[in-house]
Protein backbone atom coordinates (compact mmCIF):
# COMPACT_ATOMS: atom_id res chain seq x y z
CA UNK A 1 0.00 0.00 0.00
CA UNK A 2 1.07 3.61 -0.59
CA UNK A 3 1.26 6.00 2.35
CA UNK A 4 2.04 9.70 2.64
CA UNK A 5 3.16 10.83 6.09
CA UNK A 6 2.78 14.59 6.45
CA UNK A 7 4.99 16.91 8.54
CA UNK A 8 6.60 14.29 10.79
CA UNK A 9 9.60 15.13 12.96
CA UNK A 10 12.19 12.54 11.95
CA UNK A 11 13.79 11.02 15.07
CA UNK A 12 16.30 8.72 13.45
CA UNK A 13 19.97 9.57 14.12
CA UNK A 14 20.96 7.63 11.00
CA UNK A 15 18.73 9.68 8.71
CA UNK A 16 19.96 12.64 6.63
CA UNK A 17 16.73 14.35 7.73
CA UNK A 18 17.37 13.84 11.46
CA UNK A 19 15.35 16.24 13.65
CA UNK A 20 13.76 17.85 10.59
CA UNK A 21 10.03 18.08 9.91
CA UNK A 22 9.27 16.55 6.52
CA UNK A 23 6.78 14.61 4.43
CA UNK A 24 7.62 10.96 3.74
CA UNK A 25 6.17 9.08 0.78
CA UNK A 26 6.04 5.29 0.97
CA UNK A 27 5.28 3.26 -2.16
CA UNK A 28 5.14 -0.54 -2.28
CA UNK A 29 6.91 -0.83 1.06
CA UNK A 30 9.80 1.53 0.31
CA UNK A 31 10.49 5.18 1.07
CA UNK A 32 10.56 6.86 -2.34
CA UNK A 33 10.71 10.50 -1.37
CA UNK A 34 11.33 12.75 1.63
CA UNK A 35 10.73 16.51 1.24
CA UNK A 36 9.16 19.53 2.91
CA UNK A 37 5.91 19.23 0.96
CA UNK A 38 4.80 16.24 -1.10
CA UNK A 39 1.55 15.77 -3.00
CA UNK A 40 0.80 12.21 -4.06
CA UNK A 41 -2.05 9.80 -4.68
CA UNK A 42 -1.69 7.86 -1.44
CA UNK A 43 -3.36 7.41 1.90
CA UNK A 44 -2.37 10.43 3.99
CA UNK A 45 -1.45 10.50 7.68
CA UNK A 46 -1.07 13.85 9.47
CA UNK A 47 1.99 13.57 11.72
CA UNK A 48 2.48 17.24 12.51
CA UNK A 49 4.10 17.54 15.93
CA UNK A 50 4.61 13.76 16.05
CA UNK A 51 7.83 11.77 15.80
CA UNK A 52 8.83 9.30 13.09
CA UNK A 53 11.48 6.71 13.97
CA UNK A 54 12.65 3.23 12.94
CA UNK A 55 10.28 0.56 14.23
CA UNK A 56 11.11 -0.75 17.69
CA UNK A 57 12.72 -4.18 18.17
CA UNK A 58 12.24 -6.32 21.29
CA UNK A 59 15.08 -8.61 22.40
CA UNK A 60 13.01 -10.39 25.06
CA UNK A 61 9.50 -11.42 24.06
CA UNK A 62 7.62 -14.44 25.39
CA UNK A 63 4.82 -15.81 23.18
CA UNK A 64 3.18 -19.11 24.09
CA UNK A 65 3.40 -20.73 20.69
CA UNK A 66 4.55 -23.58 20.68
CA UNK A 67 2.32 -25.41 23.17
CA UNK A 68 1.18 -22.49 25.34
CA UNK A 69 -1.09 -20.73 22.85
CA UNK A 70 -3.73 -20.04 25.51
CA UNK A 71 -1.32 -17.45 26.93
CA UNK A 72 -0.44 -15.88 23.57
CA UNK A 73 -0.11 -17.07 19.99
CA UNK A 74 1.85 -15.58 17.12
CA UNK A 75 -1.17 -13.75 15.75
CA UNK A 76 -2.12 -11.98 18.98
CA UNK A 77 1.51 -11.53 19.99
CA UNK A 78 2.45 -9.76 16.78
CA UNK A 79 -0.72 -7.64 16.92
CA UNK A 80 0.28 -6.56 20.41
CA UNK A 81 3.81 -5.83 19.23
CA UNK A 82 2.55 -3.68 16.33
CA UNK A 83 0.26 -1.77 18.72
CA UNK A 84 3.34 -1.05 20.84
CA UNK A 85 5.39 0.24 17.91
CA UNK A 86 7.47 -2.92 17.48
CA UNK A 87 8.28 -4.12 13.98
CA UNK A 88 10.55 -6.93 15.16
CA UNK A 89 10.68 -9.31 18.12
CA UNK A 90 13.12 -11.95 19.33
CA UNK A 91 11.13 -14.85 20.79
CA UNK A 92 12.33 -16.50 23.96
CA UNK A 93 12.36 -20.32 23.77
CA UNK A 94 10.23 -20.74 26.94
CA UNK A 95 7.64 -22.95 25.26
CA UNK A 96 6.38 -26.54 25.44
CA UNK A 97 8.35 -28.07 23.81
CA UNK A 98 11.20 -25.58 24.11
CA UNK A 99 12.76 -24.22 20.92
CA UNK A 100 15.72 -26.60 21.10
CA UNK A 101 16.01 -27.96 17.54
CA UNK A 102 15.72 -26.74 13.97
CA UNK A 103 12.18 -28.16 13.74
CA UNK A 104 10.85 -25.56 16.19
CA UNK A 105 12.85 -22.73 14.59
CA UNK A 106 11.56 -23.57 11.12
CA UNK A 107 7.97 -23.98 12.36
CA UNK A 108 7.95 -20.55 14.00
CA UNK A 109 9.58 -18.85 11.02
CA UNK A 110 7.05 -20.45 8.68
CA UNK A 111 4.13 -19.45 10.92
CA UNK A 112 5.38 -15.87 11.10
CA UNK A 113 5.65 -15.30 7.34
CA UNK A 114 3.93 -12.30 5.73
CA UNK A 115 3.56 -10.47 9.01
CA UNK A 116 3.97 -6.78 9.77
CA UNK A 117 6.24 -7.79 12.65
CA UNK A 118 9.49 -9.59 11.84
CA UNK A 119 9.85 -12.63 14.12
CA UNK A 120 13.23 -14.05 15.19
CA UNK A 121 13.02 -17.24 17.26
CA UNK A 122 15.91 -17.73 19.68
CA UNK A 123 17.13 -21.25 20.27
CA UNK A 124 17.96 -22.82 23.60
CA UNK A 125 21.49 -23.23 24.87
CA UNK A 126 20.74 -26.58 26.46
CA UNK A 127 18.59 -29.49 25.37
CA UNK A 128 15.07 -29.07 26.81
CA UNK A 129 16.43 -26.09 28.79
CA UNK A 130 17.61 -28.65 31.36
CA UNK A 131 21.09 -27.15 31.71
CA UNK A 132 22.85 -30.48 31.12
CA UNK A 133 23.73 -30.94 27.44
CA UNK A 134 24.13 -28.48 24.59
CA UNK A 135 21.18 -28.19 22.23
CA UNK A 136 21.51 -28.48 18.44
CA UNK A 137 22.80 -24.93 18.22
CA UNK A 138 24.47 -25.04 14.82
CA UNK A 139 21.47 -26.74 13.19
CA UNK A 140 19.22 -24.05 14.68
CA UNK A 141 21.59 -21.33 13.52
CA UNK A 142 21.49 -22.66 9.95
CA UNK A 143 17.70 -22.68 10.11
CA UNK A 144 17.55 -19.03 11.19
CA UNK A 145 18.25 -18.73 14.93
CA UNK A 146 20.26 -15.56 15.55
CA UNK A 147 21.13 -16.19 19.19
CA UNK A 148 20.80 -18.72 22.00
CA UNK A 149 19.42 -18.56 25.51
CA UNK A 150 17.69 -20.78 28.03
CA UNK A 151 15.21 -17.94 28.51
CA UNK A 152 14.24 -17.39 32.12
CA UNK A 153 16.38 -20.33 33.27
CA UNK A 154 20.00 -19.51 34.11
CA UNK A 155 22.74 -21.86 32.92
CA UNK A 156 23.91 -22.94 36.35
CA UNK A 157 26.68 -25.26 35.07
CA UNK A 158 29.77 -23.12 34.38
CA UNK A 159 31.29 -25.85 32.19
CA UNK A 160 28.19 -25.93 30.00
CA UNK A 161 28.25 -22.15 29.61
CA UNK A 162 31.95 -22.27 28.70
CA UNK A 163 31.27 -24.88 26.02
CA UNK A 164 28.32 -22.86 24.68
CA UNK A 165 30.46 -19.73 24.38
CA UNK A 166 33.25 -21.61 22.60
CA UNK A 167 30.91 -23.51 20.30
CA UNK A 168 28.83 -20.48 19.27
CA UNK A 169 32.00 -18.48 18.64
CA UNK A 170 32.79 -20.87 15.78
CA UNK A 171 29.82 -19.62 13.75
CA UNK A 172 29.60 -16.10 15.23
CA UNK A 173 26.35 -16.63 17.13
CA UNK A 174 25.43 -14.78 20.30
CA UNK A 175 24.84 -16.27 23.75
CA UNK A 176 22.28 -14.55 25.98
CA UNK A 177 22.77 -15.12 29.70
CA UNK A 178 19.95 -14.78 32.20
CA UNK A 179 22.02 -13.96 35.29
CA UNK A 180 20.82 -15.67 38.45
CA UNK A 181 22.66 -18.03 40.76
CA UNK A 182 19.84 -20.36 41.76
CA UNK A 183 21.75 -21.63 44.79
CA UNK A 184 21.72 -18.08 46.18
CA UNK A 185 18.24 -17.10 44.94
CA UNK A 186 16.65 -20.27 46.25
CA UNK A 187 12.85 -20.27 46.22
CA UNK A 188 12.46 -16.64 47.20
CA UNK A 189 9.99 -14.51 45.24
CA UNK A 190 10.92 -10.87 45.89
CA UNK A 191 13.99 -8.64 46.26
CA UNK A 192 15.83 -9.04 49.56
CA UNK A 193 15.59 -5.74 51.43
CA UNK A 194 13.41 -3.58 53.64
CA UNK A 195 10.23 -4.40 51.72
CA UNK A 196 10.76 -8.17 51.89
CA UNK A 197 11.28 -7.79 55.66
CA UNK A 198 8.05 -5.81 55.98
CA UNK A 199 6.21 -8.42 53.93
CA UNK A 200 7.69 -11.25 55.98
CA UNK A 201 8.96 -12.94 52.84
CA UNK A 202 12.33 -14.46 52.07
CA UNK A 203 14.12 -12.32 49.48
CA UNK A 204 16.37 -12.83 46.46
CA UNK A 205 19.58 -10.92 47.18
CA UNK A 206 21.19 -8.79 44.48
CA UNK A 207 24.19 -11.07 44.94
CA UNK A 208 22.38 -13.87 43.07
CA UNK A 209 22.42 -11.80 39.89
CA UNK A 210 25.83 -10.26 40.39
CA UNK A 211 27.64 -13.56 41.05
CA UNK A 212 26.36 -14.97 37.76
CA UNK A 213 27.35 -11.84 35.84
CA UNK A 214 30.86 -12.00 37.35
CA UNK A 215 31.15 -15.70 36.45
CA UNK A 216 29.98 -15.26 32.87
CA UNK A 217 32.22 -12.24 32.35
CA UNK A 218 35.20 -14.38 33.39
CA UNK A 219 34.04 -17.14 31.01
CA UNK A 220 33.58 -14.68 28.12
CA UNK A 221 37.03 -13.25 28.77
CA UNK A 222 38.61 -16.72 28.99
CA UNK A 223 36.96 -17.93 25.78
CA UNK A 224 37.36 -14.57 24.01
CA UNK A 225 33.67 -14.74 23.17
CA UNK A 226 30.86 -12.21 23.02
CA UNK A 227 28.04 -12.40 25.56
CA UNK A 228 24.79 -10.57 26.23
CA UNK A 229 23.12 -10.29 29.64
CA UNK A 230 19.32 -10.27 29.67
CA UNK A 231 17.31 -8.08 32.07
CA UNK A 232 19.95 -6.88 34.52
CA UNK A 233 18.41 -5.18 37.52
CA UNK A 234 20.94 -4.14 40.19
CA UNK A 235 23.37 -1.29 40.75
CA UNK A 236 26.37 -3.61 41.12
CA UNK A 237 25.42 -5.45 37.91
CA UNK A 238 25.71 -2.16 36.04
CA UNK A 239 29.11 -1.53 37.66
CA UNK A 240 30.41 -4.99 36.72
CA UNK A 241 29.41 -4.62 33.07
CA UNK A 242 30.71 -1.06 32.89
CA UNK A 243 34.10 -2.25 34.16
CA UNK A 244 34.10 -5.17 31.71
CA UNK A 245 33.42 -2.86 28.78
CA UNK A 246 36.30 -0.63 29.85
CA UNK A 247 38.54 -3.71 29.78
CA UNK A 248 37.48 -4.38 26.20
CA UNK A 249 35.26 -7.44 26.71
CA UNK A 250 32.66 -8.18 24.06
CA UNK A 251 29.70 -7.66 26.37
CA UNK A 252 26.26 -6.13 25.89
CA UNK A 253 23.21 -6.09 28.14
CA UNK A 254 19.59 -5.01 28.37
CA UNK A 255 17.10 -3.95 31.03
CA UNK A 256 13.37 -4.70 31.26
CA UNK A 257 11.43 -1.46 30.89
CA UNK A 258 9.43 -1.95 34.11
CA UNK A 259 12.68 -2.00 36.10
CA UNK A 260 13.19 1.63 35.05
CA UNK A 261 9.95 2.79 36.67
CA UNK A 262 8.81 0.41 39.41
CA UNK A 263 10.46 -0.51 42.71
CA UNK A 264 9.81 -3.25 45.23
CA UNK A 265 7.55 -0.83 47.12
CA UNK A 266 4.88 -1.75 44.54
CA UNK A 267 4.69 -5.16 46.27
CA UNK A 268 3.44 -3.79 49.59
CA UNK A 269 -0.12 -4.69 48.59
CA UNK A 270 0.87 -8.28 47.66
CA UNK A 271 -0.38 -7.64 44.10
CA UNK A 272 0.88 -10.54 41.98
CA UNK A 273 0.72 -8.39 38.83
CA UNK A 274 3.97 -6.83 40.08
CA UNK A 275 5.63 -10.22 40.52
CA UNK A 276 8.40 -10.37 37.93
CA UNK A 277 11.83 -11.95 37.61
CA UNK A 278 14.33 -10.56 38.21
CA UNK A 279 12.27 -9.00 41.01
CA UNK A 280 11.56 -5.30 41.28
CA UNK A 281 14.50 -3.74 43.11
CA UNK A 282 15.14 -0.51 45.06
CA UNK A 283 15.14 3.18 44.15
CA UNK A 284 18.96 3.13 44.13
CA UNK A 285 18.93 0.28 41.63
CA UNK A 286 16.46 2.12 39.37
CA UNK A 287 18.67 5.22 39.50
CA UNK A 288 21.76 3.16 38.62
CA UNK A 289 19.98 1.49 35.70
CA UNK A 290 19.00 4.84 34.21
CA UNK A 291 22.57 6.13 34.64
CA UNK A 292 23.76 2.93 32.92
CA UNK A 293 21.48 3.67 29.98
CA UNK A 294 22.74 7.23 29.71
CA UNK A 295 26.45 6.36 29.80
CA UNK A 296 26.11 3.47 27.36
CA UNK A 297 26.70 0.62 29.80
CA UNK A 298 23.19 -0.73 29.16
CA UNK A 299 22.70 -1.19 25.43
CA UNK A 300 19.00 -1.94 25.07
CA UNK A 301 15.57 -1.76 26.69
CA UNK A 302 13.30 -4.82 26.42
CA UNK A 303 9.64 -5.42 27.14
CA UNK A 304 10.06 -8.88 28.72
CA UNK A 305 6.45 -9.45 27.58
CA UNK A 306 5.25 -12.49 29.56
CA UNK A 307 1.55 -13.33 29.17
CA UNK A 308 -0.33 -15.59 31.59
CA UNK A 309 -3.89 -16.77 31.90
CA UNK A 310 -5.83 -15.30 34.83
CA UNK A 311 -5.61 -18.50 36.87
CA UNK A 312 -1.81 -18.17 37.00
CA UNK A 313 -1.91 -14.60 38.34
CA UNK A 314 -5.13 -14.17 40.30
CA UNK A 315 -3.85 -16.39 43.12
CA UNK A 316 -1.79 -15.99 46.28
CA UNK A 317 1.42 -14.05 45.64
CA UNK A 318 3.61 -16.96 46.69
CA UNK A 319 2.28 -19.31 44.00
CA UNK A 320 1.59 -16.78 41.20
CA UNK A 321 3.69 -16.97 38.03
CA UNK A 322 6.31 -14.34 37.23
CA UNK A 323 5.86 -11.72 34.53
CA UNK A 324 3.61 -9.10 32.96
CA UNK A 325 2.44 -8.24 29.46
CA UNK A 326 4.28 -5.15 28.28
CA UNK A 327 4.75 -5.00 24.50
CA UNK A 328 1.89 -2.53 24.14
CA UNK A 329 2.97 -0.33 27.05
CA UNK A 330 6.78 -0.47 26.79
CA UNK A 331 7.12 2.89 25.04
CA UNK A 332 4.78 4.60 27.50
CA UNK A 333 6.63 3.16 30.50
CA UNK A 334 9.94 4.41 29.07
CA UNK A 335 8.40 7.88 28.68
CA UNK A 336 7.02 7.77 32.23
CA UNK A 337 10.48 6.78 33.47
CA UNK A 338 11.71 10.13 32.13
CA UNK A 339 13.92 8.82 29.32
CA UNK A 340 14.70 11.24 26.46
CA UNK A 341 13.14 10.32 23.11
CA UNK A 342 16.51 9.99 21.38
CA UNK A 343 17.58 7.46 24.02
CA UNK A 344 14.35 5.49 23.64
CA UNK A 345 14.87 5.24 19.87
CA UNK A 346 18.51 4.22 20.33
CA UNK A 347 17.81 1.61 23.01
CA UNK A 348 14.52 0.22 21.63
CA UNK A 349 15.00 0.41 17.84
CA UNK A 350 18.65 0.68 16.84
CA UNK A 351 20.83 -1.09 19.41
CA UNK A 352 18.70 -4.27 19.74
CA UNK A 353 19.13 -4.94 16.03
CA UNK A 354 22.86 -4.24 16.21
CA UNK A 355 23.19 -6.72 19.07
CA UNK A 356 21.60 -9.46 16.94
CA UNK A 357 23.56 -8.43 13.85
CA UNK A 358 20.46 -7.35 11.92
CA UNK A 359 20.14 -4.53 9.41
CA UNK A 360 19.02 -1.31 11.08
CA UNK A 361 16.22 0.47 9.19
CA UNK A 362 16.93 4.08 8.24
CA UNK A 363 14.44 6.82 7.39
CA UNK A 364 15.99 7.68 4.02
CA UNK A 365 14.99 7.70 0.36
CA UNK A 366 15.33 4.30 -1.26
CA UNK A 367 15.23 2.40 2.01
CA UNK A 368 12.68 -0.14 3.13
CA UNK A 369 9.88 1.45 5.15
CA UNK A 370 10.18 0.05 8.68
CA UNK A 371 8.94 2.72 11.05
CA UNK A 372 6.81 3.92 13.93
CA UNK A 373 5.04 7.23 14.56
CA UNK A 374 4.52 8.23 18.17
CA UNK A 375 3.30 11.18 20.24
CA UNK A 376 5.37 11.41 23.41
CA UNK A 377 2.93 13.84 25.05
CA UNK A 378 -0.38 12.14 24.30
CA UNK A 379 -2.18 10.56 27.24
CA UNK A 380 -4.17 7.35 26.89
CA UNK A 381 -5.72 4.75 29.15
CA UNK A 382 -4.66 1.14 28.79
CA UNK A 383 -7.70 -1.07 29.35
CA UNK A 384 -9.12 -4.48 28.51
CA UNK A 385 -10.84 -3.10 25.41
CA UNK A 386 -7.74 -1.72 23.69
CA UNK A 387 -5.41 -4.46 24.96
CA UNK A 388 -4.39 -6.57 21.95
CA UNK A 389 -2.91 -9.44 23.95
CA UNK A 390 -4.76 -12.64 24.85
CA UNK A 391 -3.72 -12.08 28.45
CA UNK A 392 -4.42 -9.26 30.91
CA UNK A 393 -1.63 -9.61 33.47
CA UNK A 394 -0.50 -5.99 33.57
CA UNK A 395 -0.56 -3.66 36.57
CA UNK A 396 -1.06 -0.79 34.09
CA UNK A 397 -4.52 -1.90 32.95
CA UNK A 398 -6.92 0.87 33.95
CA UNK A 399 -4.14 3.43 34.32
CA UNK A 400 -3.62 6.62 32.35
CA UNK A 401 -0.29 6.47 30.52
CA UNK A 402 1.76 9.05 28.66
CA UNK A 403 3.22 8.42 25.22
CA UNK A 404 1.08 6.93 22.46
CA UNK A 405 1.91 4.82 19.41
CA UNK A 406 -0.07 6.18 16.46
CA UNK A 407 1.15 4.14 13.50
CA UNK A 408 3.42 1.17 12.80
CA UNK A 409 4.54 0.21 9.28
CA UNK A 410 6.70 -2.65 7.98
CA UNK A 411 6.69 -5.22 5.18
CA UNK A 412 4.19 -3.07 3.24
CA UNK A 413 1.68 -3.52 6.07
CA UNK A 414 0.13 -0.87 8.28
CA UNK A 415 -1.15 -0.69 11.85
CA UNK A 416 -2.67 2.52 13.18
CA UNK A 417 -5.00 3.64 15.92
Amino acid sequence: MNLLIKSATISDPGSPFYQQAADVLIEKGHITRIAKDINADAESFDAKGKHLAPGFFDLNCNIGELGLETKEDLQTGTQTAAAGGFTGVALMPNTQPPVHSKAEIEYLLNRAKNNLVDVYPLGTISYKREGKDLAEMYDMYQSGAKAFTDGDRPVQDAGLMERALLYSKGFNALILSYPEDTAIAGKAKVHEGEVSTLLGMKGIPSLAEELMIARDLYLAEYTESKIHFSTISTERSVDLIREAKKRGLQVTCDVAVHHLLLTDEALLGFDSLYKVKPPLRTKNDVKALIIGLKDGTIDAIVSQHTPHEVEFKNVEFEVAEYGMISLQTAFSIAVLAGLPLDMIVQKMAINPRKILGLDVPVIAEGGKANLVIFDANAEWTFDKLNNKSKSYNSPFIGQKLKGSILLTYNNNKLFKL
